[in-house]
């Protein structure tokens, strides 16, 4: 079972019933494409978006993309090279970086 987030861009697919108010969403694996980055949730979901909601990834080398870390308790991934840092709970309600809806807000003016 496939759904899509209302923000376009984003999809989840749960594997099992989950409730988000009483399961704060905690990565259990990642992984970086040149289009998407997935991001695979320890309740079983699956977090897809475009590689190019995050400027500093799509700029960065393969070597820097593949040097991150689960930051805390998993609710975030860290690049330390690129100081990079992306909030899963953010990833979920589909919101791109803020450095991706800067450069949108400048194209449009």
């Amino acid at each position: 079972m496939s759904m899509k987030s209302k923000r376009n861009g984003t999809s989840t697919s749960p594997n099992k019933p989950v409730d988000p108010s009483t399961e704060p969403p905690v990565g259990a694996a990642l992984e970086i494409t040149d289009k998407h980055l997935t991001v695979t949730l320890r309740d079983g979901r699956t977090i897809i978006t475009p590689l190019e909601w995050y400027p500093s990834l799509v700029r960065a080398t393969p070597e820097q993309r593949a040097n991150w870390r689960w930051w805390g308790d998993g609710s975030a991934i860290h690049w330390p090279a690129l100081d990079e840092h992306l909030g899963i709970e953010a990833m979920l309600r589909g919101n791109p970086s803020y450095e991706y809806t800067r450069q949108l807000s400048n194209a449009a003016a």
